[in-house]
């Protein structure tokens, strides 16, 4: 029996992936197996000793102390793509809410008097205050073409919109999902100076934090709009405001509200409504459950932050899951102890990430405890359990 601890509230579509008679799933669970969680932050968290991996339903992991965890060999899984048709509707709801003027056209309206009229007279003299102007012809810039960015991107191109794009680290299973209209930026700057709506869909890590600042607001179209819909610290509130003061930026629209932020009439802001459907947290919630299943019953990691991906396919009688450090000799080390409890492996994986490792084997012999307690006395082994 696997005992699951769960903090937020976790669709119940994706919790029934995890079958009743092998799951003990309760949000009191004080020693668990795995954790899943949505916003809550885990950073003050004392480690449960057998925790082994943690589920977060959602793309983002800022909230998890994911390398704490990692030291410790417990794998943390997030949600790619999960909730990349939320956010990519409401990206499109905040170009057309920034072009069109809307928030601000409402406003006028909720706050005329009189008659009705009076009212009509006042919005007809009113209106030319609140003219916009439409997406097709206009250039959106993406920064960022993971899940969600490409998926904004296509929509974008399917909208009329030229678009350009910039991500270094793109992947191949991203690009082959792309538009093939989608133009390639070599860098930011080069992308800022194209756009006039930029989107960024980006982890908030040292690298992005005020990714867009006040030298590259300098640098972009005059009159473009601003959208944040990734992590609050992507861009600089500050030098987004000065960019409106000045005329530089027609409209910001993020989904982190700040004091400094609110009653701005160039500023939209929401709050953190970016995965907030019914169908993004259920479709969350069903992937980590899926993912946690896969890995507490086959040792098999997919969509990890901080371990490698692996899968092997079951065979020999005996499994074994290894998180180690990413070290010379471990694999001979974990090889020998096998051979000299007198097993043969039968097929083994190994893969790296950075400082951390794991090792997944089957073994053609049953095995016992001693051999799981060989394996974690090696140096830099984290975790070793049977699967």
């Amino acid at each position: 029996m696997f005992n699951i601890k769960t903090i937020n509230n976790i669709s119940d579509k994706g919790l029934s992936r995890l079958p009743a008679e092998t799951y003990a799933v309760s949000p009191e669970t004080d020693n668990p197996d795995a954790i899943i969680l949505r916003s809550q932050k885990l950073h003050d968290m004392e480690i449960p000793s057998n925790l082994k991996v943690v589920g977060r339903a959602g793309a983002g992991t800022n909230n998890v102390p994911v390398e704490r965890l990692g030291e410790q060999g417990i794998v943390v899984f997030n949600a790619p793509g999960a909730n990349a048709n939320a956010v990519k509707e409401l990206v499109i709801c905040g170009m057309l809410l920034a072009c069109r003027n809307i928030c601000q056209a409402w406003q006028y309206a909720a706050n005329v008097e009189g008659t009705d009229e009076e009212q009509n007279k006042a919005v007809e003299a009113g209106k030319k205050k609140y003219v916009g102007y439409e997406l097709p012809g206009r250039t959106l810039g993406v920064v960022g073409l993971g899940a969600i960015g490409v998926e904004i991107a296509n929509a974008a191109v399917a909208l009329g919109m030229r678009v350009v794009g910039f991500d270094p680290t793109i992947t191949v299973k991203s690009a082959w999902k792309m538009s093939s209209a989608v133009e390639e930026m070599a860098s930011i700057e080069e992308l800022l100076k194209e756009a006039d709506f930029v989107t960024f869909h980006v982890p908030l890590i040292d690298a992005t934090m005020n990714l867009l600042n006040e030298d590259r607001i300098a640098g972009m179209k005059d009159g473009a709009v601003i959208l944040n819909f990734a992590r609050n610290g992507v861009v600089d509130d500050d030098a987004a405001l000065a960019g409106i003061e000045s005329g530089k930026i027609n409209a910001y629209v993020c989904d982190f509200p700040a004091q400094k932020l609110k009653n701005h009439d160039r500023v939209i802001t929401l709050p953190h409504l970016g995965a907030s459907t019914v169908e993004a947290e259920e479709n969350c919630a069903m992937m980590i459950a899926d993912q946690i299943k896969d890995f507490l019953e086959n040792g098999n990691i997919k969509n990890s932050v901080n371990f490698p991906a692996v899968k092997l396919p079951r065979g020999g009688k005996s499994r074994v899951a290894i998180t180690h450090k990413n070290m010379p000799d471990m694999i001979a080390r974990i090889s020998t102890a096998v051979g000299d409890a007198g097993f043969n492996i039968f097929h083994m994986r190994n893969e790296s990430r950075a400082d951390l490792a794991y090792t997944l084997m089957d073994i053609e012999s049953e095995i016992g405890d001693d051999l799981i307690q060989k394996f974690a006395a090696i140096d830099g082994v984290l975790k070793a359990r049977q699967v």
